[in-house]
């Protein structure tokens, strides 16, 4: 044992101060940060007594700028008591985690392996959006990376390149998809407008996927072209845990490797869910199947009233298809009611066809073709009914599971929500597990967005190898969803805000609004709306914001930096519109719902 005298951390400025203790904690085999009066401490320093193991201490009351090294372990390691102990780099905890480790032999394979044996100091399990932006900031600070990304076909066989979720089967051609029907949209309103063509307007399926694949492959060419650039490995293959620190990776040639890392990070996101009944496997499809399928899906019954159901059904129905939605409860679970309804209603009024409070009981195939037909038989969610219906196409979008399963988690001891295979960690992604993290969709009570796991995932890795403290803010993260009607949110939905500060201490701010481009068009008025909640205890800051309407992405990604910078109702007010704009109707917002008063609209 090596306690640290008094005079090494004696009133040092904050700086010096952080990165001597990093120096302490990055340059010894074990670092215990201790109290001599504790007894905890003293059983852990007898525990390495015991192994054999040499150990330094600092004895945080021995030394006068105890209470700060303090509060700067508590800012790294969000633990506030003593021990708090290092071994080879990774933080393991206090007293009851380290003997937790010893009894499971975690500890002894951590002394085993100083980081220099190691084949990587870290390896991320996928290559998705997250994945990637971790593992090329780790590789920025000079580390040694590896990246493992595999996608497992889906029932009907299909795969995909570097990239994850986002850019393969979600964010990206969905956009794109939504893009095709805005224009169809717009080929409409353009007559209004002075255009004349006398040529029948048709869309083409198999123009637009093969448009939108080529975009695809090309981002996945570019990543791969990334990492080459910044050093980091890239394996196409499946990873999975066979012991501490120790992980086996497989190709699609069944061909196995193993390597080790200093420390891993869990990226491997979520893939769509099925029903369980009879044909779901065999004859529907999902959203990972949809942006490529060579045929034009033609009818199509969507399951789910998740926002990807509802933006598929959308754009499916923008270019001209015939389709229903089969909704078992509510529309957008989690996000603002008021809104989900009128999402809803508006693509009712656009064709789309809503049944609602029935689930499928089994898909029966009657012809095959691309498409074939197929016959799906429904059972109300409130009785005994049960109606049929005949199909081209059944889109399942009812939730995601979480990849966590099959990789091995349970042999190193990493802790899964059981039900949802969620990843619970702490407020800096680390699971129960030291040197295990985790980002993006796998994480328990997280918003599941591209640019969060983006952000979780740089700033991890700048906390890991970079010395850096900031963690990722997962408070008022603003999003869109991508119906034909926008809908762009941050904060909170009104029945949080009720749930959360009850209905008394808030106000809700709202009204309707009419497009400028809409009005020679002669498209609907008053149905894009706009809604503040503000906090009437806190200055009436807000805290709910909420837009329907064209290009609402774009509008809701400004007003979510001034939320950031703690928006009021007054500083909206006190702000000049732009005309004309959609976005402007939040500068002039002055009825309130509990004032009663009608907020239909006329004019600019």
């Amino acid at each position: 044992m090596q306690p640290l005298g008094s005079s090494r951390l004696n009133l040092e400025p904050p700086e010096d101060l952080r990165r001597r203790l990093w120096h302490l904690i990055e340059n010894n085999r074990v670092m215990i940060f201790s109290k001599s009066c504790c007894p905890y401490s003293d059983k852990v320093k007898e525990l390495f007594t015991d192994l054999g193991v040499e150990c330094n201490i600092l004895e945080l009351d021995l030394v006068d700028d105890g209470p700060r090294v303090q509060e700067l372990l508590l800012e790294i390691t969000s633990q506030r008591t003593v021990p708090n102990i290092f071994v080879n780099k990774v933080h393991m905890g206090g007293c009851d985690k380290t003997f937790q480790a010893h009894q499971s032999g975690l500890l002894q394979r951590l002394l085993q392996n100083d980081s220099a044996t190691y084949d990587y100091d870290l390896i991320v399990i996928g290559g998705g959006s997250g994945g990637l932006a971790c593992s090329k900031e780790a590789a920025v600070l000079g580390k040694k990376v590896m990246v493992l990304d595999f996608v497992k076909p889906s029932p009907l066989g299909t795969s995909w390149g570097l990239g994850g979720t986002c850019v393969n089967v979600g964010c990206i051609p969905k956009k794109l998809m939504h893009q095709a029907a805005l224009l169809g949209q717009a080929l409409k309103d353009s007559r209004k407008f002075g255009w004349e063509y006398e040529e029948q307007v048709k869309h083409n399926w198999e123009t637009m996927t093969e448009a939108i694949q080529n975009h695809i492959c090309s981002l996945n060419w570019g990543y791969r072209v990334t990492l080459r650039e910044k050093s980091v490995t890239y394996a196409n293959s499946y990873g999975e845990f066979i012991e501490h620190h120790k992980i086996k990776a497989t190709n699609r040639k069944g061909q196995e490797t193993f390597h080790t890392a200093g420390k891993f990070v869990i990226a491997t996101g979520e893939r769509p869910r099925y029903l369980g009944i009879p044909g779901d496997k065999e004859y529907c499809i999902t959203s990972d199947d949809l942006f490529s399928l060579p045929y034009c899906p033609g009818k199509t019954l969507v399951v789910g009233a998740s926002y990807v159901a509802l933006e598929c059904a959308g754009f499916l129905a923008g270019i001209g298809l015939n389709v229903t939605v089969m909704v078992r409860s509510i529309l957008l679970r989690g996000f603002d009611q008021e809104i989900a309804e009128k999402i809803g209603t508006y693509m009712e009024l656009n064709g789309v066809k809503f049944l609602r409070k029935y689930i499928p009981v089994k898909i029966q195939q009657l012809e095959e073709g691309t498409p074939g037909r197929l016959k799906v038989v429904a059972r109300s969610t409130e009785g005994s009914e049960t109606v049929e219906e005949e199909y081209n196409t059944v889109l399942l979008a009812i939730g995601r599971d979480s990849c966590t399963r099959k990789i091995g988690l349970e042999k190193i001891g990493v802790k899964i929500n059981e039900k949802t295979g969620k990843i619970p960690v702490n407020d800096e992604e680390q699971t129960n597990v030291p040197y295990v993290y985790a980002i993006g969709d796998v994480l328990e009570d997280k918003p599941e967005l591209t640019p969060v796991a983006i952000r979780a995932g740089k700033l991890l890795a700048q906390r890991l190898f970079g010395g850096r403290l900031e963690k990722c803010d997962y408070i008022n993260v603003p999003t869109t969803v991508f119906t034909p009607l926008e809908y762009g949110c941050c904060g909170l939905s009104e029945e949080q805000a009720m749930e959360l500060y009850k209905k008394d201490n808030i106000e809700v701010y709202h009204t309707f609004f009419w497009p400028l481009e809409w009005t020679v068009a002669g498209r609907e008025d008053n149905t894009c709306f706009g809604k503040i909640i503000c906090n009437k205890r806190d200055n009436n800051r807000v805290i709910g914001f909420h837009v329907l309407g064209p290009n609402a992405g774009e509008v809701t990604q400004g007003f979510a930096a001034a939320m950031k910078c703690g928006l009021t109702k007054q500083l909206l007010d006190d702000t000049i519109g732009i005309h004309p704009t959609c976005g402007e109707i939040f500068t002039t917002m002055e009825i309130t719902k509990s004032s009663g008063l009608t907020i239909s609209q006329k004019g600019c």
